[in-house]
């Protein structure tokens, strides 16, 4: 049974919702070790225990590749679907098909990832604190680390979309983040919005604001895809143009 006009239009609204709910729900409940761990740091963070933060920060980087990098790739396989007009997907099947065909490249890019995060953070904090006539080069390793962390976004939608080996998807990903930063980065600025509205209402990080930012992610990654094989179709016309154009003038000559 199909509702029309405002009955219609709630009842999108709490299809929608469903889906982002339940999306984001399997998210945390296969990215739970790594959220477990997070938490725990909060909570030491805030009675400044400096040491037990160190062994949360270490505990997040050694569970990180095996849950949150697969469970983040599963949820972008079904953000995709729907971003690509495909919402009536069920959430529950394609969300652990995603995770059992992406675990292995995910599993790899999490590993890239985590190991080059620690070794540009601890580059960074040793030359801003140790070596004061050197921080200019703690500054560069910072800038090198926020590109870092919005390649991911890129990272986990060609996981999704594309069918690369893990090398090719690492580099691929961290050249779009350089050559087209803009939506990457308004992916970046977008999802800051959401974590700040995630601080205030913490509940929302449960049930939506994973999803929404995996979603809002894909969405810009997909229009710079569209974008490309735009300019690539019409580069591939104008050669066949120009090719033409050639042939005839060796014809006439």
């Amino acid at each position: 049974m199909e509702f029309k006009g405002a009955m219609g239009g709630l009842y999108r609204l709490t299809e929608w919702i469903t889906r982002f709910a339940a999306t984001n729900l399997l998210w945390a409940l296969c990215s739970s070790p790594f959220l477990f761990f997070l938490i725990m740091k909060l909570i030491v963070m805030s009675q400044q225990l400096t040491n037990e933060s160190l062994q949360m920060n270490w505990a997040m980087a050694i569970v990180a590749p095996l849950t949150l990098f697969p469970a983040t790739a599963a949820m972008f396989t079904v953000v995709r679907k729907w971003v690509m007009g495909d919402s009536d997907i069920p959430v529950f099947r394609t969300y652990f098909a995603g995770f059992k065909q992406n675990y292995k490249q995910s599993l790899i890019g999490g590993l890239f990832y985590t190991l080059l995060t620690i070794v540009m953070y601890v580059d960074y904090t040793v030359y801003m604190t140790q070596f004061p006539n050197l921080q200019m080069i703690g500054v560069i390793m910072l800038i090198l680390l926020i590109i870092l962390f919005v390649s991911m976004f890129n990272f986990f939608s060609m996981v999704a979309h594309y069918h690369m080996s893990s090398r090719q998807i690492i580099k691929n990903a961290i050249l779009l983040t350089l050559i087209r930063p803009f939506r990457v980065f308004s992916t970046l600025l977008g999802s800051a919005v959401l974590v700040y509205v995630g601080i205030r209402y913490p509940v929302l990080f449960i049930f939506f604001i994973p999803c929404i930012i995996a979603w809002f992610a894909f969405f810009n990654f997909y229009g710079t895809f569209l974008k490309m094989q735009e300019q690539l179709q019409k580069q591939q016309t104008d050669g066949e143009l120009e090719g033409k154009e050639a042939a005839a003038e060796e014809t006439k000559n």
